[in-house]
């Protein structure tokens, strides 16, 4: 999915989706070869995810540190 369908899917902006990636909230999303972003279904999910969590009142820090430790794993 494009930035634009994503944007639209989940009713945030693409500076919100864009911002997200950039401090970790969100994987880094896969590119076309003209270098759009290409959303896939796993990447959807942390959106979802994520959005559900800021609408139940989840800080943006406090979920920066949850997907920290969910990708650092047993570890």
């Amino acid at each position: 999915m494009t930035i634009t369908q994503v944007s639209q899917q989940y009713n945030l902006s693409q500076d919100t989706l864009r911002y997200y990636e950039k401090i970790g909230l969100l994987p880094k999303i896969g590119r076309t070869t003209g270098g759009a972003r290409c959303y896939s279904e796993s990447d959807c999910g942390w959106v979802e995810f994520i959005k559900c969590m800021r609408e139940a009142g989840v800080s943006i820090e406090a979920l920066v540190e949850y997907v920290r430790l969910f990708h650092e794993g047993d570890a």
